[in-house]
């Protein structure tokens, strides 16, 4: 599954288009975010793509989830938001 990455100076349209794209391609995407400006964003992008995919048939789901990733040297953790559809 394709990882697509959200910070917080993301464009909320854009990732939609992103987000949307690889789900007609493949049927799902991760989406990940850290820090509650990328999570703002994701969200808001997930939401523009249900928009995006809804005249095709496709009805978006989102099942949000935690990830522990590396920044740096750093050890965060992610919000997973796997969108596919229904």
């Amino acid at each position: 599954m394709e990882i697509l990455k959200v910070s917080s100076k993301s464009i909320p349209n854009s990732v939609a288009g992103a987000i949307s794209s690889v789900v007609r391609e493949s049927g799902a995407v991760e989406v990940q975010a850290v820090g509650a400006g990328a999570a703002n964003q994701a969200i808001k992008a997930i939401a523009i793509a249900r928009g995006y995919l809804a005249p095709l048939g496709i009805d978006l789901i989102c099942i949000p989830a935690f990830a522990n990733v590396t920044i740096g040297d750093e050890a965060r953790t992610a919000i997973r938001l796997i969108c596919e559809e229904r």
